[in-house]
């Protein structure tokens, strides 16, 4: 059996920068541990795995480790894919997952995901989360990760967790967020629990970041840079109970995996 794969850098209009991601268009679904066996093949924050089913398009998406519920970038990396590989003749492809319906649309140049809004709710912070990020936090949210304010973007940029003590948290990841300097807020992504010590982009955060942040700054169409070392600009709006999550994308690799 052969597999076409393309990997694509989400949340960048150049190579080497924004968030890679592999990409599977299938005719028909691979067993669970096959294409668990090739997201670790890849070694790549996500995986992407997409099926026809109707008029949309069931996806999936595996870290090295594990499946995960829901990948912003990834399904940003699945959207370029099939509208500029496969030429869908659309302009919003639908795609249904574990966490409901999605939608990628093209508008203005840009991709746009529509995700659920996730409002953060208040946890409070606690002398394990601050040991674990080694830095002095201001407030701790839960949503579906732990959510954590820090003092300003230079906060964020100096944070350097406890990738072991992370991991041992009751959540499945860490965002770290500040306003910024140039863009209306910052944030980075750690997930040493589920095989990411730092994702580079992470549209899926932005689900509680935009909500959070709007309600913070007064506004619903936000700005937003993921300071990683890699970096990536994401064009945020907060519509009802959904975010808009718009950025670029770019091929930087297509080839073929090779099954026996």
């Amino acid at each position: 059996m052969q597999l076409e794969f393309h990997q694509v850098d989400a949340f960048s209009d150049r190579p080497f920068s924004g968030n890679p991601a592999m990409v599977y268009r299938l005719e028909a679904w691979l067993a669970d541990e096959l294409m668990q066996k090739i997201a670790a093949e890849h070694n790549l924050a996500e995986t992407a795995f997409v099926v026809r089913e109707g008029q949309g398009w069931h996806i999936r998406w595996f870290t090295p480790t594990t499946e995960v519920p829901l990948c912003g970038h990834a399904t940003l990396a699945s959207a370029h894919v099939l509208f500029d590989i496969y030429k869908e003749p659309v302009e919003r492809l639908d795609f249904i997952c574990k966490s409901g319906p999605l939608s990628v649309s093209r508008e203005d140049g840009r991709l746009w995901l529509d995700f659920p809004a996730i409002v953060p709710s208040e946890v409070g912070v606690t002398l394990d989360v601050e040991r674990a990020l080694g830095v002095e936090v201001v407030d701790v949210l839960g949503s579906n990760e732990l959510f954590v304010v820090l003092e300003s973007e230079q906060a964020v940029l100096n944070c350097q967790p406890d990738m072991i003590a992370l991991a041992k948290l009751p959540w499945p990841g860490a965002i770290v967020t500040a306003k910024g300097s140039q863009h209306d807020f910052v944030s980075r992504y750690f997930a040493p629990a589920i095989g990411i010590n730092e994702d580079p982009v992470t549209g899926s955060t932005h689900c509680s970041l935009i909500p959070y942040w709007s309600k913070r700054l007064g506004k619903t169409s936000l700005s937003a840079y993921q300071c990683s070392k890699r970096g990536g600009a994401l064009f945020c709006r907060l519509e009802g109970d959904r975010v808009k999550i718009g950025g670029n994308a770019t091929l930087v690799a297509s080839g073929t995996l090779i099954l026996g």
